[in-house]
């Protein structure tokens, strides 16, 4: 607030008769207030217009203005806030006075009146009080100026609000046509619910995906419910059912549209809450998704034609080179059997390729996650700790082979051979990736423990939870980007012709997707190349069984006196050899040629030691169901399993079965012998 001005602290004084102004001005002046005195009334209306804190004139010099138009013309002119203060210092009267002279007086407003003869303390207490009140409204100009200023900023910002609401409404008309019309280009409808009112909105072609004009039709839980095809109904109540306690709708399923068709459709939104937690409303996007769900199915088909005929052509090229082996090699046999040097050189290649051949059938049921194990729950440290001398053959003395293993490391339930299997393929990639680097050689193996969030196993399809984690390292150039999505694919190789089949890193996805876990591979070009494989914690102790071989060191025996395998079989020329095999080995044979042939004999009273049967087999009853079957009929019987392909089998039928033994085809004569005289000594697994 600003302080008055110098003239506006004054007293104006128009006394023109006598020493009446010069008396005044001496008194207030020992008072300390400052008084000007006029010599006419003109000069006094120039002072008074210039400011002023109050003014003090005999009642004579107010008689003689004449018409004081000027001075009423200024004491209307002034402001709001103004009432000037007047001293007048009047003439004792014998009687009343004149009436101009009252109305002069009463115009003046703000008047006191002062009869001469006056005591100068009486003059200037009059003379403060008049400053004190024109003080006053000085304070109430500067309050009266403040709030025009205020007023004027504030309806600058309203101007500004406004123009600003306006650029907003106007932005957010706007971005609602270009969302509403993006949507709309998208396929998608938007809708929301308050949960407060019940008032729901809907873009118009929310109604147009069920197949109704306009916005007619009345939504609501049930009548979208009353839409869905009954096959999905389950799926989409569930859905509505969790919006509440996880905030998220996320819903696809198939509708039937007002005109029959079947569609699908894909609901999303979201629920909006309170600072209490409570919802306040919910928020989506609705779409059709047949188009969509048609392409992704083409695409599918594509892909799984694509994958079959990259492993057709793979399978094919790889067992034509191994059958040409052996079909030349037998050909060549029959033709001259006498050269018996000859005949024995062209049977071992045709047995060495026939190996190759179950090598490469092995990595094809590995990949495809058919392949028979042996799960054991045991710390893979054990594993690796044992099986690194072959590693470290297998990477060779050019390259250093480092083990970082965690000492606390959790067991695991794997099969060992595929495991140690698994391993030795890495790191014989690893050795092959180092080859002709100038660098430093160098592979790690490391295990430790992982705990994998939902974020971490979201793509792999696996639970989250603890995990154990072994890893290969290597330090050679890496993998580019566009080779590294397809390094699990079957038969994909980036070695030269002949030096791999690509189905190594295939085989070891499909053993740890058979283990219940994943494979994980991180690249750099330039900064190495890491797989992990990662297994779920175990809850079982870990057991002292880890050994991997079948019994190599058992002699061959033949069977004792009167030994009897009831043969299952239904390929009749695996039968046949296996009938032959078995009776050169001393064994009396019972032939079933299904399950249930088998039973017949199990039923009856004949001599069976040993059921040796095949795990697939046709007629409804598999290999596994019929042990535990004749182990129901002939407590104590010796059952002994082979496959070649577990189809249709979850882990409790074979794998994992401690009772139920499992040799895989191909077998040779002498694993056939080893694997019947360990069940028949009660030492089979």
């Amino acid at each position: 607030m600003t302080a008055p001005g110098t003239h506006e602290e004054r007293i104006l004084i128009l006394a023109p008769r006598g020493r009446d102004a010069q008396v005044v001005e001496q008194v207030l002046a020992r008072a300390g207030t400052r008084a000007e005195a006029c010599s006419d009334i003109s000069g006094w209306l120039a002072c008074l217009q210039t400011g002023a804190g109050a003014a003090l004139i005999t009642e004579e010099a107010l008689a003689e203005a004449g018409k004081p138009d000027d001075l009423f013309a200024w004491l209307d002119a002034q402001p709001p806030w103004s009432d000037f203060p007047f001293i007048v210092l009047a003439t004792r009267q014998a009687g009343r006075r004149s009436e101009r002279a009252s109305r002069l007086l009463a115009r003046l407003g703000n008047v006191v009146l002062l009869e001469r003869p006056v005591n100068a303390e009486t003059l200037a207490s009059a003379a403060a009080s008049a400053l004190r009140a024109r003080h006053r409204q000085y304070q109430a100009r500067e309050h009266l100026l403040e709030r025009e200023r205020v007023q004027e900023q504030l309806r600058l910002a309203n101007e500004d609000l406004e123009r600003r609401v306006a650029e907003r409404t106007r932005e957010v008309e706007a971005a609602h046509e270009t969302l509403a019309f993006a949507l709309d280009a998208a396929g998608m409808a938007s809708w929301d619910l308050d949960y407060r009112t019940g008032a729901s909105r809907r873009s118009p072609r929310f109604d147009a995906v069920f197949g109704y004009d306009g916005n007619g039709a009345r939504w609501d839980r049930e009548s979208l419910l009353a839409h869905v095809v009954a096959e999905d109904r389950d799926t989409a109540e569930r859905a509505f059912a969790t919006t509440l306690e996880t905030g998220i709708l996320d819903l696809e399923c198939r509708i039937r549209r007002a005109d029959g068709q079947v569609r699908w459709i894909a609901m999303r939104g979201q629920i909006k809450r309170d600072e209490a937690g409570l919802p306040l409303r919910i928020a989506g996007i609705l779409m059709d998704r047949t188009d969509q769900r048609l392409t992704e199915e083409a695409l599918r088909q594509a892909q799984k034609m694509e994958a079959i005929g990259q492993l057709t052509g793979g399978v094919a090229h790889d067992f034509n080179n191994l059958l040409t082996v052996i079909v030349g090699g037998l050909d060549m046999i029959l033709r001259r059997p006498e050269h018996l040097d000859r005949v024995k050189r062209l049977a071992e290649a045709a047995m060495g390729a026939a190996r190759r051949g179950e090598q490469l059938t092995q990595q094809l049921l590995a990949f495809s996650r058919r392949q028979m194990l042996r799960p054991q729950t045991l710390n893979p440290n054990r594993l690796l700790i044992d099986f690194k001398p072959l590693a470290e053959r297998a990477a060779g003395g050019a390259v250093e082979l480092v083990f970082d293993l965690d000492p606390a490391l959790d067991p695991i339930r794997i099969d060992p051979a595929q495991f140690e299997a698994a391993v030795l393929n890495l790191i014989v990639n690893a050795r092959d990736a180092l080859e002709g680097h100038d660098r430093h050689a160098r592979i790690v193996v490391t295990s430790r423990n992982v705990h994998l969030g939902t974020a971490a196993v979201a793509d792999k399809g696996v639970a989250p939870g603890p995990y154990v984690a072994v890893s290969v390292s290597d330090t050679g150039s890496g993998i580019p980007p566009e080779v590294l999505g397809r390094i699990f694919e079957p038969f994909f190789t980036t070695k030269e012709v002949g030096k791999g089949t690509g189905l190594g890193l295939s085989q070891v996805y499909g053993f740890t997707r058979s283990a219940k876990g994943f494979a994980q591979i991180e690249s750099e070009v330039g900064g190495g190349t890491t797989v992990s494989l990662y297994f779920p914690r175990s809850t079982d102790p870990a057991g002292e069984e880890v050994g991997t071989g079948p019994g190599a060191a058992i002699p061959l025996r033949r069977a004792g006196d009167g030994e009897t395998v009831l043969l299952v079989e239904d390929d009749e020329q695996v039968l046949g050899m296996a009938v032959e095999s078995l009776e050169e080995l001393r064994y009396r044979v019972v032939v079933a040629r299904n399950a249930a042939e088998a039973l017949e004999h199990l039923t009856g009273v004949e001599r069976i030691d040993i059921l040796f049967s095949d795990v697939v087999m046709p007629g409804g009853m598999n290999g596994s169901q019929l042990a535990v079957e004749a182990q129901r009929l002939r407590p104590g019987i010796k059952v002994l399993l082979t496959s070649g392909y577990v189809a249709n089998l979850d882990e409790g039928q074979v794998i994992g079965r401690g009772d139920l033994p499992v040799l895989n085809k191909p077998y040779r004569r002498d694993e056939l012998a080893r694997s019947l005289r360990l069940v028949l000594a009660g030492e089979g697994r």
